[in-house]
């Protein structure tokens, strides 16, 4: 969150001093959207301001001139809201019998920070340009495609995260453990259902649709890695609840960034071994 901020005000005062106008609609478009959130009661005061820091950024992240906010990460963002907050109240009342329905407070910041905040890092100008630098992903120095597949990644794993966790407590039947698929109750770390696990792999694949549609006209290679990534994260997800999360050792919003953080690196080993990849 400190490095999102601090980004945001660079790249603020930057395109302020460039083209005023990009500054203005991403900060504007960013507030609305938090706005618009904490309008919902989808998530605290903290929580929204967190989440218009972040979408700030990685809009200035995206932001090419000549500028249109659709071909930036805002839709992307626009879309782990509206699956998470569809999620969150299908069959709310059996998951306030439950006790695991989300607070009526909506999300925490720490909640929208441990989910976004590692893809803000690694879409910030400096790390591209490391990724791009260093040659592992693609030769040439020029790699904007694959070095945007790791944040997608990591952007779809966490709506897939949420979509899958919402839906499997109310949908799919008996949640049973991921490790040795013994019966398990609803909202247990590291416990999945059939209909949890389709619903997460679709909202990974919605995630990574509209990332490749906003960032690259529909690229096909962003939206396979991405996607695969995505998936594989909400899954690795349920390993850590059941391994570590369960047992004290990490709370739920670790597991969350760690989660986003092995999505991403899922995409960065599948990039290496495509025919682009490879040291330069």
């Amino acid at each position: 969150m400190p490095f999102a901020a601090a980004y945001t005000l660079l790249q603020a005062r930057w395109w302020a001093t460039q083209v005023p106008a990009v500054a203005i609609l991403t900060l504007g478009l960013s507030l609305l959207l938090a706005i618009i959130v904490l309008w919902l009661r989808a998530a605290t005061p903290a929580a929204a301001f967190t989440g218009f820091v972040i979408t700030a950024s990685l809009m200035f992240s995206t932001a090419i001139y000549p500028y249109q906010p659709w071909r930036t990460a805002l839709p992307v963002v626009m879309a782990i809201f509206l699956l998470a907050f569809a999620s969150t109240r299908i069959g709310r009342r059996r998951k306030e019998h439950l006790g695991t329905a989300e607070s009526r407070s909506g999300r925490s910041a720490a909640q929208v920070a441990a989910n976004l905040g590692l893809a803000s890092l690694l879409a910030s100008t400096f790390v591209q340009e490391w990724m791009i630098d260093s040659h592992w992903f693609s030769p040439g120095g020029i790699a904007p495609i694959p070095v945007w597949a790791p944040v997608l990644a990591a952007l779809a794993e966490a709506a897939a995260d949420t979509v899958s966790s919402e839906v499997g407590q109310v949908l799919g039947g008996q949640p049973r453990m991921i490790t040795n698929l013994r019966r398990a109750e609803p909202g247990t770390d590291g416990a999945i259902t059939v209909a949890g696990t389709l619903a997460g792999v679709v909202g990974a694949a919605i995630v990574a649709a509209v990332g490749a549609w906003a960032l690259f006209n529909g690229e096909p290679q962003l939206f396979w890695v991405s996607f695969a990534g995505g998936s594989f994260g909400f899954l690795f997800d349920s390993l850590l609840g059941v391994s570590l999360e369960r047992r004290g050792w990490l709370n739920n919003d670790a597991v969350n960034f760690l989660s986003t953080a092995s999505a991403a690196a899922f995409a960065l080993g599948i990039l290496t071994i495509l025919p682009h990849g490879g040291a330069g």
